[in-house]
Parts: structure tokens; sequence; C-alpha cells
């Protein structure tokens, strides 16, 4: 990872304990190879990278569920139909990117050796809390890219082993950090995701209730959103789906959720709008 040093030995800096924070390590040895760092400080739209949309999450009793759509699109095309939004960042949360997906990525993969890095060094995991935190700081980094248009927005999700909930965090792109309280929505079809939610969330739901919602919603944000891809049947391409429980995280297995899916478009095919919030 590392090339090109005098002499062919390693700086002091990779012989000594170092801080806790890899992305620090990183920054001082190469920084170059942080993301956003190898682009032109030009900016210009000819480098503009797929933008990845949409991601939501929702609370449960006992956890969180997070799903994202597999579209990427670069301008009015599609530029990837299958591409991978959510990833494991610890044993216990997960993050999601929205916004230029070349960076996103790469912030998300430094994120997951981030927490890895601190639980060597320090000899524990960071709380829920702290990773949210580190997470924040990692997205203020991206600040030099966010003005020339290369924006990245996280959500992050995550088992609160010490309060036993599942708990949602959401960014802006200069690094703020807020607490979403039983859902959220990011990305372009973000308005229609969580007007979905808002109707069809319970306090009460169960895991695959949770689950359904949440495709639910991701079929009403790919309704109205060019930019949001709902399930594929004929491809065999559906939303991504992370749960997080004192159990751990887990992606729920695809087969589960290809029938999900294909419950919610046979259900549509009978009632195009979807289902609706009872009225008490």
């Amino acid at each position: 990872m590392f090339e090109g040093f005098e002499g062919g030995r390693l700086p002091a800096a990779f012989m000594s304990a170092g801080t806790s924070s890899f992305t620090e390590f990183v920054r001082s040895v190469s920084p170059e190879l942080l993301p956003g760092r190898h682009l032109s400080a030009g900016g210009g739209t000819e480098h503009l990278t797929p933008d990845a949309t949409t991601i939501v999450a929702l609370t449960f009793p006992g956890g969180v569920v997070m799903a994202g759509d597999r579209r990427a699109t670069q301008g009015n095309v599609i530029a990837n139909r299958d591409m991978e939004k959510l990833f494991r960042a610890d044993e216990f949360s997960a993050v999601a990117i929205a916004g230029s997906a070349g960076i996103g990525i790469e912030l998300a993969r430094l994120y997951q050796v981030e927490l890895e890095h601190y639980e060597k060094m320090e000899g524990r995991a960071l709380s829920l809390e702290g990773k949210a935190n580190k997470l924040a700081q990692m997205v203020r980094g991206n600040l030099g890219m966010a003005l020339q248009g290369f924006v990245v927005v996280p959500l992050l999700v995550g088992y609160d082993e010490t309060a036993e909930v599942g708990r949602v965090f959401s960014y802006d792109a200069v690094g703020g950090r807020y607490e979403e309280h039983r859902y959220h929505s990011i990305g372009s079809g973000s308005v229609y995701a969580k007007g979905s939610l808002k109707k069809l969330f319970r306090d009460d739901m169960d895991e695959t209730t949770a689950i359904r919602a949440a495709l639910e919603s991701l079929y009403d944000a790919a309704d109205d959103d060019s930019a949001t891809g709902g399930p594929d049947l004929h491809r065999k391409i559906f939303p991504l789906v992370d749960v997080v429980t004192e159990d751990g995280h887990r992606r729920v297995p695809t087969d589960d959720i290809a029938r999900l899916a294909t419950e919610v478009v046979e259900g549509r095919a009978a009632r195009p709008d979807g289902p609706t919030a009872a009225l008490s």
C-alpha cells in the first residue's frame, strides 16, 4: 500500500505505537491515499463519478434494519444496476452511502479499517456514540471534495449494547451528525421513501415486518424517483438489507429478500399505491 520510501525503509511512524486512529496515521504518512485526495483540485464535471441512492433505516424492538436499492446513476444514465451501498462497519454497526459512489465506497472501507484499528490499539471497541462521532470526522475530511460537487452522505446504524436498542445516525456534507428516531432515509429518493415509512412505521414491528416496510418504502421511492432502482425480478436484482441486533450484524439472505420483494411487487399489481396506515 505504501510505496516509494527512500532507501526502501519504512518511516519511523511505522515503528511506533502511534495513534489509535488509522485515518490520522495515513494522513501523516501518505495523505494522497485518503478518499478524494487523488482527485484533481480543479474539479470539473468530466470527473464526476456515478451517484448512489437510496438508503432507508428503521428501528424495531431489539434492533435496527437498513436497506438500500442497487442503482447508481450518472446524469440521466443508469451507470450500475447492482451496486452495493451497504457495508458492515463492525460486529454491531453498519454504514451505507449516498452521493459520489467512488469516494463513498472508499470512505466506507476506510471506516471499517478505522474501527478495527482502534479496537486493536485500545483493546476495546468504540461505543456507538464514538463510532458515530468518528464517522462525522471522516465526512468532514471530505469537505474539499464536497465543495467541488463530490458529496458523500453516509447513514450509520447500530445496536447500542448499553441501552439495548437500535439507533440511526445521519450526516450532512460538512460532517454534522444527527441522531434520527424511529426511521430515516437518504439519497435522491429519500423524500418518497421517508413519506412511505411515515405511514407504515409502528413501534411494535417485528424484524420481518420492519424489513417488509423498508422494501415497500424503496418501491415507493423507485416509483417517483428515476435514480432509485426497484426490485428487478427478471434480472434477480433485489435491495440489500442489513439487520443489527444484540446478536450482531447480519446480511439478510438474498432468497429471503427475493421472496419478500416479489410479494411487494405482486401486491402493487393489485394496489399500485401500496399499503396505507390504519386509522385509529
